[in-house]
């Protein structure tokens, strides 16, 4: 006889589920071989995990007063992923009309609170929930990094509380009304991401911007990442190469720091059938900005990073007005 393997929804599989887990909302939940000794057993196989998160019509409420939601996602850690999270944020709250909210989900590397200069602030509570902490008044953020008592504390948890902290930022921080909320994740495709689009599957996420450098290396990772997009149905609106060579301020020569060898973001954007955003150049004023927690885009603006920063922010920009209007005429 052959064995047939049905397709699981990763959505559904636990955090600390076993290797093979049929997914909770599979018929054969609980009654696997794969099943024993698993902890969630007896639950899964009593039917009881069918049943919609409770959590999901509080995050909806919520989420409901967000316009846009955008992830910022890659495969591969050191990409530069949080640096162009905070630069997108500032570019959009640039404009004080527009409100912008970040949401920090890298649970164990929270580095956003350093970029943003608001590493030493804490997070508040009021009658409407967690105040999230303001770059300024039209920039909010939320970070696992407010509430450690030392930034050199070290955070040890599972899937189960790491997914808890997620379901809190959603549901139970006052964001108010947002233009733009960005979620900056940690690399991989692993707990933090299954539970970031589980929670706001509902509210939908407008779509992601993924974040490579030039190396093949980087690459695999990130052809990983455009394929768990695919998966959980999530729009990918482009990619983005980061430390896409280095121009020397004397004698303007550019290097190649981390070699395109197998033609880079652009051509794996042609493979993976994704648009193309930009390159950024490396600028060692990058780091110096997010050392010292102040906007890259304000202190060189007339760096050829930033005007690529920018250049990328617009694309993303036009692709999310695309797809509003392609919502409209096919919904």
């Amino acid at each position: 006889m052959i064995a047939v393997q049905h397709a699981v929804d990763p959505l559904s599989v636990p955090s600390d589920a076993p290797e093979h887990c049929p997914g909770t909302e599979s018929e054969l939940a609980g009654k696997t071989d794969a099943c024993a000794g698993c902890a969630n057993q007896d639950i899964c196989a009593s039917g009881e995990t069918k049943g919609p998160d409770p959590a999901l019509p509080l995050v909806r409420e919520r989420m409901s007063s967000v316009k846009r939601k955008i992830l910022v996602l890659s495969g591969k850690g050191g990409v530069g992923k949080s640096t162009f999270t905070a630069q997108l944020g500032w570019a959009f709250s640039a404009d004080d009309s527009v409100q912008t909210g970040i949401m920090d989900v890298d649970i164990c590397g929270p580095s956003i609170p350093t970029i943003l200069g608001i590493a030493s602030e804490q997070v508040h509570a009021s009658s409407s929930g967690w105040s999230p902490v303001y770059v300024q008044d039209n920039l909010g953020v939320m970070s696992v990094g407010f509430m450690l008592p030392s930034s050199k504390d070290a955070i040890m948890w599972r899937g189960p509380k790491k997914n808890g902290l997620i379901s809190q930022f959603l549901k139970d921080v006052d964001w108010g009304d947002l233009d733009y909320l960005l979620v900056d994740t940690p690399p991989g495709t692993s707990d933090e991401h299954l539970s970031i689009v589980q929670y706001l599957k509902e509210s939908d996420i407008d779509g992601a911007v993924v974040i490579t450098t030039p190396q093949e290396v980087a690459l695999q990772d990130v052809r990983r990442e455009i394929d768990f997009c695919r998966k959980v149905g999530i729009r990918v609106l482009g990619v983005v190469e980061n430390m896409s060579g280095f121009v020397c301020p004397s004698c303007k020569t550019e290097s190649q720091i981390f070699k395109p060898s197998t033609g880079g973001a652009k051509r794996m954007a042609v493979e993976m059938k994704v648009d193309y955003l930009g390159a950024v150049p490396l600028d060692p004023r990058i780091g110096k900005s997010a050392d010292y927690g102040v906007s890259f885009l304000d202190e060189y603006p007339d760096s050829p990073a930033s005007i690529a920063y920018m250049d990328i922010i617009d694309s993303t920009q036009f692709t999310l007005a695309l797809c509003f209007i392609a919502l409209i005429l096919c919904p």
